[in-house]
């Protein structure tokens, strides 16, 4: 005997998603994709860039459900399908090309503009650091990623670059962070 699951609450997805469950990640992927695949194949586009398209919402999903205080103001599929036709328009805008919208007269809009700023400044931002870390050279690059992603000890870090102590690798830390955020705000200005 089989025990069906009752679907899941909207509020439910959401609260996995702020804890990493990868089922609830599973879900939101089944439940929504075929609205946003929908709205791309009759708009110029492929089934190759739904995917993608899709997977830049749940990022924006997963990224506002993150912030502390973030409240669904209405249904999983309505935000997802949302940031997905304003994040699709955007793409036709950029390749130059004109589109005749059209969109499935059941699907509510949202108006996500707001979170969509807010995430691609995220992305600019991010492009920049990396931009920022590559200018930096040798040692530096990998010291801060070996301290900040490989999450190596100070003590790791000395043995390693030959410093004489722990202290030593903290100090060039702060002078590698240093030349990272001066390049990092260069670069803000330059553009």
């Amino acid at each position: 005997m089989s025990s069906a699951r009752k679907p899941y609450s909207d509020q439910e997805l959401l609260d996995g998603l702020r804890r990493d469950d990868n089922e609830m990640l599973k879900v939101i992927y089944k439940q929504h994709f075929k609205a946003v695949l929908k709205f791309i194949l009759n708009n110029s586009g492929s089934y190759e860039a739904a995917q993608d398209i899709y997977q830049e919402a749940i990022i924006v999903l997963y990224e506002k459900a993150r912030e502390p205080g973030f409240i669904l103001h209405s249904k999983m599929q309505t935000y997802i399908y949302s940031v997905a036709k304003r994040l699709w328009l955007k793409h036709l805008r950029k390749a130059g090309r004109t589109y005749l919208l059209k969109e499935d007269e059941e699907m509510e809009i949202e108006d996500v503009s707001e979170e969509l700023s807010w995430h691609e400044t995220r992305e600019k931002n991010f492009e920049k650091m990396n931009h920022s870390l590559e200018t930096l050279g040798e040692p530096c690059i990998t010291l801060i990623k070996d301290y900040y992603v490989h999450k190596l000890s100070m003590e790791q870090i000395a043995e390693k670059f030959g410093y004489t102590n722990s202290d030593n690798a903290k100090t060039q830390k702060y002078k590698c962070l240093q030349r990272l955020k001066r390049n990092f705000f260069d670069t803000n200005e330059i553009e």
